[in-house]
């Protein structure tokens, strides 16, 4: 049914610094659907992310891409986080001085007022903030630190899967949150995002490996190689992948 589609990609091509590197992406993303998107070092998989969520530096040169039934090419980065994609990234970055509380306070009012609501008061904000917390583990001093300063890998990647839970987003976008991740905090990142998944919302995860895909499950797998999905099929594609790598599918 064209109504419970949620993302719609169409002959993507897409280049950074005049170099192609996605040379025409074709997928369809239902609500309610997690779809995994594999492959080598440089096929392009960050590159998909980077401009889904509107990286400037990506130029895209052809196709299109459909979020709701909306142009998703003519949105500005904050207009397509307002109408609910999130992007974890495989690199969190460090925000010195500004601590974790203001941060997601300055995020979470933005969200709102991108949808005409009113900020949230201080109580309310304050009582979402720490349930979420609790949701992912986190320790409620984590709130006083500065976004990301002096966090181990796991503590960053645990703090963006607490950001997502904040900003509870429609379309949810994992870059490799894998990397990097012991078990203890791979199963934390996976139970967060497959606590957070509706059959209303959906997510892409973007990642090399098979861990990650044993604690979250996906309905669909794209193997993406040279800027080209180059094969499609269900969660058994994993074990394909892991059993005879990507240049013998």
């Amino acid at each position: 049914m064209a109504n419970d589609i949620l993302l719609k990609i169409e002959g993507l091509r897409a280049s950074v610094e005049d170099k192609e590197i996605l040379k025409g992406v074709d997928i369809v993303i239902r609500k309610g659907e997690i779809h995994a998107v594999m492959g080598p070092n440089g096929a392009g998989k960050s590159t998909l992310s980077a401009v889904l969520a509107g990286k400037p530096q990506f130029t895209v040169t052809a196709g299109s891409i459909e979020f709701l039934g909306q142009d998703l090419l003519a949105m500005s980065p904050e207009e397509r986080a307002w109408a609910g994609i999130f992007l974890s990234f495989q690199y969190p970055v460090e925000i010195p001085g500004v601590t974790i509380t203001n941060f997601m306070k300055t995020a979470v009012n933005a969200h709102r007022a991108g949808k005409g609501l009113e900020p949230l008061k201080a109580g309310d904000f304050l009582k979402l903030m720490r349930e979420k917390m609790a949701f992912v583990q986190m320790k409620p001093e984590f709130a006083k630190r500065e976004v990301n300063v002096g966090f181990s890998g796991g503590e960053k990647k645990r703090n963006e899967i607490f950001q997502m839970a904040m900003l509870d987003p429609v379309l949810a976008i994992l870059d490799e949150t894998d990397s990097g991740l012991d078990v203890d905090a791979l199963r934390i990142v996976a139970n967060g995002v497959n606590s957070l998944h509706t059959p209303e919302k959906s997510a892409i995860v973007i990642t090399h490996y098979q861990r990650l895909l044993e604690y979250i499950v996906p309905d669909v797998v794209h193997v993406l190689k040279d800027g080209r999905i180059v094969k499609t099929a269900g969660k058994e594609l994993v074990a394909q992948i892991e059993e005879k790598g990507y240049d013998n599918l």
